[in-house]
C-alpha cells in the first residue's frame, strides 16, 4: 500500500451549514474522509466548531449517495448514462419552451451548494431559455432580508461583520436564537456578555439565546411591528431620536412619526406591558452604539418584508448604522443564503443585484454572455413560491439544484400535489430525498467535501471551499453539469473548467465583486464585498457617510401593524411556530446521517406549555397530534413553560413534520410564505 493511502491530509475549506461562515480542515486518507479539525487560524470561529461542524464529515460518504444518472420508466427509475439523461433534459425543457414560453419553466438553486453553481444556473436559465424564472431558496427564509434592508438602505445584505458586536453598547436580538441556528456568531455574543455589553432577546419563546440575554421580552408571536411602533412612539415623544442624523441621512421621518403616534399603547396588541417597552425604549435609543441582530422570527411571515423595514427604521430613528457596534445584521440560516442571491440567482436581478429592468444591465448581459441584442427579458420572474403554484399550469418543467421542497416548503401536501402536474421535473443532488419521488431524471452531483468553490457568509464574507476528496461513482461537479446541458445546446461561455473558471465568468459581469480573486479569497480572512478592484481592501461596514440608494439617503417608513394571515380561533385555538434546534439542519438530509446528531435528537417533539398540557391531559413525552387546516402530524410533547399558554413551537427539521402543518399564505412583497405562524388544535392519542 502507498504511503499516500496512510498519509493524513488536511485540506482547509468552510462549513457547509448555517450562515457564519466557520473555517474547518477537512481530514482524509486517500480517498476517505476520516474526520474534521477547527481551522485555528479562522478570524470567523477562532478554532471552534458547533456540534454540526465538527461532525459534518460524517454526512459525506454515507450509504444512500447519487452516483449515476437516473431516468423514470414507468413507476421505476433506471440508470442511464450522462449523455442519456441529459440529451432527455434538453429535449423536454426544448420542447416545453417552444411550446409554451420562456414563463413554462422554472428553475431553482439551493443556498446549501457553492456560488459557482449558483451563478451556473441563473446563467443557463437566462442564456439558454430567456427566463427569469429563476429562484432561490432564500425565498422562504431570507427573502424579506433582502427586500427590506434594499428599500431602508439600497442594500438588501448585514451591514456589520459579526465580530463587531464586541464594539457595541446594546446588542438585540429580535427573532434570532443565534445559540442553537448559528452557535459562532453566539459566541460572539456570549463574548460581548462577558464583556459586560448588555443583551436583550425579544422572542415570544424563551430559547437557549434568551436565556443568555441581561433582559427577556416576550411578546405574541408576529406583533413585531406594533412593538417597533410601540418603542419609535416613545422614543419620538421623548427626544431621544438622533435629529442631526434624520436630517442629513434620511428620508421618511415625518410619515413615520405620524404612523407611531397610533401606537402609543399597543400592549393589547404585542403582549408587552407599557413600562417595559418605554424602558426597552430608553435604552436602545440613549446607547451610544446599538446593534440589532435578527433572524427568521421576523422574515418567515406575510408581514416580512415590513419587519425588517421596522428593524431599519429603529436604527435609522436612532443613527445605528454606518459605523463600528451598529448595524442591523440578518443571521444567515443556510450556509450560502447570501451567496445565492449575490449570484443572480433571483427573478429580477443579475448578479451583484443589477436590475433586469435596467436596459444598460441587459445589454452588459448580452454582450458578455454572447446573446443576441435585445433577447434578454426585462420582467420580473416567478419566484420559488410561485412557481410552486403554479405548477402544471403556466409552469410546465422545472429545474431543482439541492432541495428538498416536499419537505421543506410549506404545506408539504400542496407541493406533492403541484409537483404531480408538472409534465417535467429534474432534480440535481447528492442524496435520494422525498421529492426525488416526483422527479423525471435525478442527477448525481456533488457535496462540499468534493468540490472547489466559494461560499458567502451573513456577514458578506466570500469564503473559499477546497475539495478533499472525489465524489462516488459518475457524479459530477453541479456547475459542471449545467455546463454540459449548455454544451448540448450550442450555447456560447460555459466551456469552464473549473470552478475558478466560473468564479472569473461571475467577477467580469459583477462590479461589486470584481476584486474578490481566488488569490485574496484564499487567505484565512478573506473578503467582504463590496470590492470593486483587486487593489480594494473589502468593505467590513456598509453605509459609512452614505447609503447604497441612488440619493444616498436611508428611507423610514410608516408601517402599520397586520395581523397574521391566519390567527387562532375556536376551531384551531393554538399558534404554531417553528424553528432549528443546534443539532439538525433544515431535512436532515446531511445530520441524520451523522449517529451523534440524530441520537440527540431522533424524532419531532412539540413544545406545550404547562397549564395547556395539564387541561389536555398529556403528559411528559407521550405522542400527540398536532392538525392545522392543511395536514397533522404526530409528534412527542415537550411540557415546558419556554413557550406561553396557547402557543406552541415544533423544530423544521422532520418529514411529514412541522411542515405538514405550515400556511402557503405569501409576504405581498417578497412572496415569503408564513411559515412562523399558524393556527392548529392539539389531540392527545389515546392508548399511546
Amino acid at each position: 500500500m502507498s504511503d499516500s493511502l496512510n498519509t493524513l491530509k488536511y485540506t482547509t475549506t468552510t462549513c457547509p451549514y448555517c450562515g457564519v461562515g466557520c473555517g474547518l480542515n477537512l481530514v482524509s486518507k486517500g480517498n476517505t474522509l476520516v474526520g474534521v479539525e477547527p481551522f485555528k487560524r479562522s478570524p470567523i470561529n477562532e478554532g471552534k466548531l458547533c456540534p454540526k461542524g465538527a461532525v459534518c464529515w460524517q454526512s459525506v460518504q454515507k450509504p444512500g449517495r447519487l452516483t449515476k444518472p437516473l431516468i423514470k420508466k414507468g413507476d421505476k427509475f433506471v440508470e442511464a448514462t450522462w449523455d442519456e439523461a441529459l440529451d432527455l433534459i434538453v429535449k423536454n425543457f426544448t420542447e416545453i419552451a417552444k411550446k409554451h414560453g420562456p414563463k413554462a419553466l422554472g428553475f431553482q438553486t439551493s443556498c446549501r451548494t457553492v456560488n459557482e453553481d449558483c451563478y451556473a444556473l441563473q446563467k443557463f436559465a437566462r442564456c439558454g431559455f430567456l427566463t427569469n424564472n429563476v429562484d432561490n431558496c432564500a425565498r422562504i427564509c431570507h427573502g424579506p432580508s433582502v427586500a427590506g434592508l434594499s428599500l431602508s438602505f439600497g442594500s438588501g445584505a448585514a451591514t456589520n461583520p459579526f465580530e463587531d458586536v464586541l464594539n457595541s453598547d446594546l446588542i438585540v436580538m429580535w427573532g434570532s436564537n443565534a445559540v442553537e441556528a448559528h452557535p459562532l456568531a453566539g459566541r460572539r455574543v456570549m463574548q460581548a456578555k462577558k464583556k459586560g455589553i448588555p443583551i436583550v432577546v425579544v422572542d415570544p419563546r424563551l430559547s437557549a439565546t434568551a436565556r443568555l440575554a441581561d433582559k427577556w421580552i416576550r411578546f405574541n408571536p408576529s406583533t413585531h411591528i406594533a412593538l417597533a411602533n410601540n418603542m419609535m412612539y416613545y422614543i419620538i415623544k421623548e427626544g431621544n431620536e438622533d435629529k442631526e442624523f434624520i436630517k442629513e441621512r434620511t428620508k421618511g421621518f415625518e410619515d413615520l412619526k405620524k404612523t407611531v403616534e397610533k401606537y402609543a399603547d399597543a400592549t393589547k396588541i404585542h403582549g408587552v406591558p407599557q413600562e417595559t417597552v418605554l424602558e426597552f425604549a430608553r435604552q436602545y435609543a440613549k446607547a451610544k452604539n446599538a446593534v440589532i441582530i435578527y433572524c427568521l422570527g421576523i422574515t418567515e411571515l406575510t408581514t416580512g418584508t415590513d419587519n425588517v423595514r421596522s428593524m431599519g427604521n429603529l436604527s435609522l430613528l436612532t443613527g445605528n448604522i454606518g459605523r463600528p457596534g451598529v448595524g442591523v445584521n440578518p443571521l444567515r440560516g443556510q450556509n450560502n443564503v447570501q451567496g445565492a442571491c449575490d449570484m443572480g440567482a433571483y427573478p429580477n436581478v443579475y448578479s451583484g443585484y443589477q436590475a433586469v429592468a435596467v436596459p444598460e444591465n441587459r445589454a452588459k448581459m448580452e454582450k458578455a454572455w454572447f446573446l443576441k441584442e435585445g433577447s434578454l427579458p426585462d420582467w420580473y420572474g416567478s419566484t420559488l413560491t410561485e412557481q410552486i403554484n403554479d405548477c402544471g399550469d403556466v409552469v410546465k418543467a422545472m429545474y431543482v439544484l439541492g432541495l428538498n421542497p416536499v419537505v421543506s416548503y410549506p404545506d408539504s401536501n400542496h407541493v406533492r400535489k403541484m409537483f404531480d402536474k408538472l409534465d417535467f421535473l429534474v432534480m440535481q443532488d447528492i442524496y435520494w430525498n422525498e421529492s426525488c419521488e416526483y422527479a423525471d431524471v435525478v442527477l448525481p452531483g456533488t457535496c462540499f467535501a468534493e468540490k472547489d468553490g466559494t461560499f458567502t457568509s451573513g456577514e458578506r464574507r466570500i469564503n473559499r471551499v477546497r475539495k478533499a476528496v472525489d465524489g462516488p461513482g459518475e457524479s459530477k461537479y453541479d456547475w459542471e453539469i449545467i455546463g454540459m446541458l449548455a454544451k448540448k445546446m450550442g450555447l456560447k461561455g460555459f466551456d469552464w473548467k473549473s470552478a475558478q473558471d466560473v468564479w472569473d465568468d461571475l467577477r467580469a459581469v459583477t462590479p461589486s465583486m470584481f476584486g474578490c480573486t481566488y488569490e485574496k479569497l484564499g487567505k484565512p480572512e478573506s473578503v467582504h464585498w463590496p470590492c470593486p478592484t483587486v487593489e480594494h481592501p473589502g468593505t467590513p461596514i456598509l453605509h459609512i457617510g452614505k447609503f447604497s440608494a441612488a440619493d444616498g439617503k436611508g428611507t423610514m417608513f410608516g408601517i402599520e401593524y397586520r395581523p397574521p394571515a391566519e390567527v387562532a380561533d375556536a376551531q384551531y385555538p393554538y399558534t404554531l411556530m417553528t424553528g432549528r434546534v443546534i443539532f439538525h439542519y433544515h431535512t436532515r438530509t446531511q445530520t441524520d446521517r451523522c449517529p451523534i446528531l440524530h441520537y440527540e435528537v431522533p424524532e419531532n417533539y412539540v413544545q406545550l406549555n404547562t397549564l395547556d398540557a395539564k387541561e389536555l391531559g398529556i403528559k411528559q413525552h407521550e405522542k400527540i397530534k398536532v392538525t392545522s387546516r392543511r395536514g397533522e402530524t404526530i409528534a412527542i410533547a415537550r411540557v415546558t413553560d419556554d413557550v406561553a399558554p396557547k402557543v406552541l413551537y415544533m423544530p423544521m427539521h422532520f418529514a411529514n413534520g412541522a411542515n405538514n402543518l405550515t400556511n402557503t399564505a405569501l409576504d405581498p412583497m417578497s412572496k415569503m410564505p408564513e411559515l412562523k405562524h399558524c393556527a392548529v388544535k392539539v389531540e392527545k392519542i389515546t392508548g399511546a
